[in-house]
């Protein structure tokens, strides 16, 4: 069983900063490509940020140049520091990865529960 579990998301002012964590735990091989993706009320899941096993990053354009996105292979853990945050990146905030268990020739696609962040004054 693999598990993806985030934290760190809240409420938080316009021009503020957040970081959210992901850690990956279970039977885990090898983790190929980590992303971020959001979802605000009414809208579709979109891509904020993928970072591949070898540190390759791509970010959406909305957030380039304001959230980062970074892993740690040892702790199979992926996060996002988001900067600058605005009011339109409020959204439910997953991580997806791309997984490898112990004992498979086959990548699977895994979710985390989701974890909200909120920009308001």
């Amino acid at each position: 069983q693999v598990q993806l579990v985030e934290s760190g998301g809240g409420l938080v002012q316009p021009g503020g900063s957040l970081r959210l964590s992901c850690v990956a735990s279970g039977s885990i091989s090898r983790i190929n490509a980590m992303r971020w993706h959001r979802q605000a009320p009414g809208k579709q899941r979109d891509l904020v940020a993928t970072i591949s096993a070898d540190g390759t990053t791509y970010y959406a354009n909305s957030v380039k140049g304001r959230f980062t996105i970074s892993r740690d292979n040892a702790k199979n853990t992926v996060y996002l520091q988001m900067n600058s945050l605005k009011p339109e990146d409020t959204a439910v905030y997953y991580c997806y990865a791309a997984i490898v268990r112990y004992g498979s020739r086959f990548t699977s696609d895994y979710w985390g529960q989701g974890t909200q962040v909120t920009v308001s004054s």
